[in-house]
């Protein structure tokens, strides 16, 4: 039993320190994470049919090119950087932040696009300091079919999301309670 503890303490102090490492001392820049962006969208844009039509219709996008989510046991969390972008022109950078507890095994590269549908929510998150969503407001996360398609019956959310590029094995996929904070760049 001695040996199991020691084990998950060591699981747990090295994913705290992968945290720590990966989200302070290398911070992505301006330049870097612009890159990263236009990247996601281009795969947005291969990957889902309609996929520039709906980004043209945005009033702002939010993306996280590189979000990187790791869990050991009962702990979990995820960190990534991105921008906000309206009319194809970045806006703000933006750090996306969340913590998870229950039972998670894994590490999973993903990024995040966030459309903003509506002018009221698009001005609801940029007043907020610290936007949540779950709490600050709803995002309906679709899924995009083999052949491209999406789920129309949530196109009409004033917030949705794609998940994409998702490379590793990862239980449990949801952007509830994710925290996303503007960044200095």
């Amino acid at each position: 039993m001695k040996f199991s503890m020691r084990a998950i303490c060591f699981l747990i102090l090295l994913f705290n320190y992968i945290s720590m490492t990966n989200s302070v001392t290398r911070a992505a820049t301006a330049a870097e994470i612009d890159v990263g962006v236009d990247g996601a969208l281009a795969s947005l844009y291969n990957t889902v049919k309609d996929g520039q039509r709906l980004a043209s219709s945005a009033k702002a996008i939010l993306v996280f090119p590189n979000v990187y989510k790791a869990g050991v046991f009962f702990l979990g969390g995820e960190y990534g950087e991105g921008s906000l972008r309206t009319r194809g022109r970045t806006v703000d950078y933006y750090s996306t932040a969340s913590g998870a507890f229950g039972w998670q095994l894994g590490a999973q590269k993903k990024s995040i696009i966030i459309l903003f549908m509506q002018d009221d929510v698009l001005k609801n998150f940029l007043v907020s300091p610290n936007w949540k969503i779950g709490v600050d407001a709803s995002v309906a996360v679709l899924t995009v079919g083999a052949d491209g398609s999406i789920d129309s019956e949530k196109l009409n959310q004033p917030i949705i999301a794609f998940v994409i590029d998702q490379k590793g094995l990862m239980y449990n996929l949801t952007l509830e309670g994710t925290k996303v904070t503007k960044i200095k760049k």
